[in-house]
């Protein structure tokens, strides 16, 4: 069994009120080196087999269709996960 792992971010011109307001908490707890912070999503997919270039591009397809919404966010990445992903439940 094999795991991808998909990021989707907000596409850089739309507004990120989830990240502005966890960038706006950062000075008050006590983290002063951030900046900005843009908040997005993950996805872990489980496939039966291994993780072949046929299966990512599948995964791909799947996020750009079904996981994201391409009107206002971009799929960043879609990989395989590495050991410490894969062994991470």
């Amino acid at each position: 069994m094999g795991r991808v792992v998909v990021d989707v971010m907000p596409k850089p011109e739309i507004l990120d009120p989830q990240g502005k307001a966890i960038a706006g908490a950062l000075p008050r707890l006590g983290f002063k080196n951030f900046i900005n912070v843009r908040q997005g999503k993950r996805f872990e997919l489980e496939v039966d087999g291994d993780v072949t270039e046929a299966v990512i591009a599948e995964v791909r397809d799947a996020a750009i269709k079904l996981l994201s919404n391409p009107v206002i966010e971009d799929v960043v990445s879609v990989r395989n996960a590495t050991v410490e992903e894969a062994t991470n439940v």
